[in-house]
């Protein structure tokens, strides 16, 4: 079995594991030998402890040898996105500021997914401090799509979604600001979801956009996804924005939850932009539900047009604030060549950054500044409200909104590499979701004539992701998209 374990599913392993089938350390070898034999063509690694993932593994084996199994991670490898905080660990955001970086601590999130009995597993690549579209602005190197070498696997969470793509791990954890888990989980097939604001601790996320951040879930089935979001879900002390809401049991959710469900379909989302293959897997998704004895309506979303103007003022603003604490006297980046205190601050962050972050802080700090608040930030918070009213009236109507992931599939390295605005543009189907603080999960719906993956995003109301779940899970039932696996020999 060993040779098939790294396209086995975390449900499918947990049962091997419960039979006596597999050992969690023999789940862990697999994945070490996986990932050495296709990370040169993926790269979506920074940094693999081999030895500490051995440990936890071992950990988990003698447990369940007691007979003191902790749930239906236990024992499983979670790849982990170079934000989130793992004591003893690199934390360094793919960034030259945070190169020497170990974490002393545990993010909230990493906290339960240990208590778990989850086996963390390597920190995984990523657009700089989750600033991009593509995983292109990494300083370390650029992460490719396992369906296609030569293509981006999208951003910011790219190592989280090309890793589980290419069967180096069953499941990994990132996070989303305007669409950096849905985005490229929908370009590198897999599944993604983006949980209500507040409902996952950012308590160890390292800040971009605070109002917006979320950490959520990658996985190869929608299964999969409900039992990671189950172990990391639920209230936390130590994050103010933190909610308190019951948790519900996902999994079991799946099959209670049945339908048929009431469907919106905003017409902002197919318009112009759209790719043509896009459109035509995401008209067919809609037409599976609606033979599925489905309610499938328009609805409108009037303010959509604004967020991604929105959005890169209000994430920008708050990320020139989050930053500043970069300053190369604590534990960052410090350049050699400062002549005194002020001449150390402007090097060292000058050096430590690059430019796509660069670019965020000046425009943030822009639209923050005096004469300007006004003009930008004010009128963006504005409107955000609208989008956020937009999408609750729409919710109010239907059980959830269908709308493609992104407009296009995976384009090639580079393509976008000097044209911020286009690469800006690969988030405007999912920064709205971030704006209104709305649950959001993305799932392989087709492929396009060249064999890239496209994916459905389904919208829904705050604090309804089991809704969410069983909506997509109904989908992945009847096709098999998500038992498609890249050629990467």
């Amino acid at each position: 079995m060993a040779e098939t374990l790294h396209y086995r599913t975390a449900t499918e392993l947990g049962r091997d594991l419960e039979s006596g089938a597999v050992s969690s350390e023999e789940i862990v070898r697999a994945l070490i030998e996986r990932t050495r034999a296709v990370e040169d063509t993926v790269g979506a690694f920074l940094s693999c402890d081999e030895d500490d993932a051995l440990a936890r593994a071992r950990e988990s084996d003698e447990r369940r040898a007691r007979g003191e199994r902790r749930g239906p991670l236990d024992g499983i490898p979670v790849g982990i996105k170079d934000i989130l905080a793992v004591e003893g660990q690199p934390l360094t955001c793919a960034s030259r500021m945070l190169a020497n970086f170990v974490s002393p601590y545990d993010a909230t999130a990493i906290r339960k997914l240990k208590a778990t009995g989850a086996v963390p597993w390597g920190r995984l690549n990523m657009d700089e401090f989750a600033m991009g579209s593509s995983t292109e602005n990494s300083s370390v190197k650029i992460t490719a799509n396992p369906w296609n070498p030569e293509c981006i696997p999208g951003g910011s969470s790219g190592g989280s979604a090309a890793c589980v793509a290419a069967g180096e791990a069953p499941l990994s954890l990132g996070s989303d600001t305007g669409g950096s888990i849905r985005q490229p989980a929908a370009l590198c097939g897999v599944v993604g979801m983006k949980p209500t604001y507040g409902l996952v601790s950012r308590y160890g996320l390292v800040a971009f956009a605070s109002s917006l951040d979320q950490i959520g879930p990658f996985a190869r089935t929608v299964e999969d996804a409900a039992l990671l979001l189950q172990a990391v879900a639920g209230h936390d002390d130590r994050d103010s924005t933190s909610f308190k809401t019951e948790i519900p049991d996902y999994r079991r959710e799946l099959s209670q939850r049945r339908g048929p469900w009431k469907l919106g379909i905003p017409k902002e989302y197919f318009g112009e932009g759209v790719d043509p293959e896009v459109e035509k897997a995401v008209r067919a998704a809609i037409e599976f539900y609606r033979s599925e004895g489905c309610e499938i309506v328009d609805v409108s979303l009037p303010h959509t047009e604004y967020a991604i103007g929105v959005y890169y003022i209000i994430a920008t603003a708050e990320a020139s604030s989050n930053l500043a604490r970069y300053d190369g006297v604590r534990y960052t980046h410090r350049s050699k060549e400062a002549a005194d205190a002020i001449d150390l601050y402007f090097k060292s962050r000058a050096e430590g950054f690059g430019p796509e972050v660069k670019r965020r802080i000046i425009l943030g700090t822009y639209v923050l500044s005096s004469g300007y608040y006004d003009a930008y930030y004010l009128k963006a918070q504005k409107a955000r409200t609208l989008i956020r009213k937009d999408f609750l009236d729409a919710c109010r109507k239907v059980d959830a909104i269908l709308t493609p992931t992104t407009p296009a599939p995976a384009f090639r390295k580079g393509e976008k590499a000097d044209d911020p605005l286009r690469m800006y543009l690969n988030d405007i189907f999912t920064s709205s979701g971030n704006l209104a603080g709305i649950p959001g999960i993305s799932i392989p719906c087709g492929f396009s004539e060249s064999g890239l993956p496209i994916g459905l995003q389904i919208l829904g109301r705050p604090f309804e992701e089991a809704e969410l779940l069983a909506i997509a899970h109904r989908f992945e039932q009847a096709h098999d998209y998500h038992t498609r696996h890249p050629d990467l020999t």
